[in-house]
C-alpha cells in the first residue's frame, strides 16, 4: 500500500531533530558543513535532499543516508503521482501481456 502523502524530509529534520534537541538551522548546518541556506531550504520545503546531503545528514543527525534518501524518493514519487495523467506516458505493453503477467 501507498503511503499517503509522505512528509517533506525538512519537516522530519525539523520535528525528530531541531525542534525536540533545540538546536538551530545554523548549528546544524555548520555541524553538516553546508550552508545555512541550503539547509534552510531543506527544511522548509523548498529543497531537495541529495545522495551527498544525506551522507552528511547521517553523520550528523544518524540514521543512514539510505533513510534520508527513502524519505526524499518517497516524497518526490508521491507528488509525481498526483499528476501522473497529464504526464501523456503510454504503456507499450499489449494488455494482455500485462494481465498474463
Amino acid at each position: 500500500m501507498k503511503m499517503y502523502n509522505p512528509p517533506h524530509p525538512g519537516e522530519i529534520i525539523k520535528g525528530l531533530w531541531l525542534d525536540p534537541i533545540g538546536i538551530s538551522i545554523t548549528q546544524t548546518a555548520a555541524a553538516m558543513g553546508i550552508s545555512r541556506k541550503t539547509l534552510s531550504k531543506i527544511v522548509n520545503g523548498n529543497g531537495r535532499i541529495t545522495p551527498e546531503t544525506a551522507v552528511r545528514l547521517s553523520v550528523t543527525l544518524g540514521s543512514s543516508p539510505e533513510s534520508w534518501l527513502g524519505h526524499q524518493a518517497a516524497y518526490d514519487l508521491w507528488q509525481v503521482e498526483q499528476y501522473r495523467t497529464k504526464l501523456n506516458a503510454v504503456s507499450l505493453l499489449p494488455s494482455a501481456t500485462l494481465a498474463t503477467s
